[in-house]
């Protein structure tokens, strides 16, 4: 019986110490790399965000990977995505980690191809117009599915057209 309570408690310190150490580590790291890290997300953050959890969460439980590996594995994580950021600025290699913004409406027109290809339903778009405040769809200049995910509405009361520059990455159709 007092073994079994011993070894509880060297696991709970151990748990306990493991957790301050990612901790400290995840802090250090995202001080040293950015908080890029945990910001909107593309497909390529969400995988290493994905990645994070599962070092953090192998590193702390009771298995066979240690601080130390958890550790390394972490920093490894956070030198694969700063180095993706870094090439990022080129655009062959930016096509291949991130996707397109796409267009989902112009204007009044809901493209109904472009809302199949991002699996957005009208009732999403709806909603996300509502979250917008917009009352009428002539408010309405552009609707657009972002790499993060995020649709974003551009709206004006005016007939003011779109800078050709805002949707310059944007697939039209």
């Amino acid at each position: 019986m007092e073994n079994s309570l011993q070894e509880i408690l060297m696991n709970s310190l151990h748990i306990f110490l493991s957790c301050l150490g990612i901790y400290i580590a995840v802090i250090l790291f995202t001080r040293f790399f950015g908080k890029r890290s945990f910001s909107k997300m593309s497909s390529f953050d969400f995988a290493m965000t994905l990645a994070i959890g599962s070092i953090i969460a192998s590193t702390t439980l009771p298995q066979k990977v240690t601080l130390y590996e958890g550790i390394i594995g972490l920093f490894s994580v956070y030198l694969l995505q700063s180095t993706a950021a870094y090439f990022r600025r080129f655009r062959k290699f930016q096509k291949v980690i991130d996707n397109e913004p796409i267009l989902l409406m112009d204007r009044t027109e809901i493209l109904h191809e472009n809302l199949k290809k991002v699996q957005v339903t009208e009732g999403d778009l709806r909603a996300k117009l509502r979250e917008a405040n917009v009352i009428a769809l002539s408010q309405v200049r552009a609707v657009i599915f972002e790499t993060t995910g995020d649709m974003v509405v551009l709206r004006s009361n005016d007939e003011q057209e779109l800078e050709q520059w805002i949707m310059k990455d944007v697939k039209l159709k």
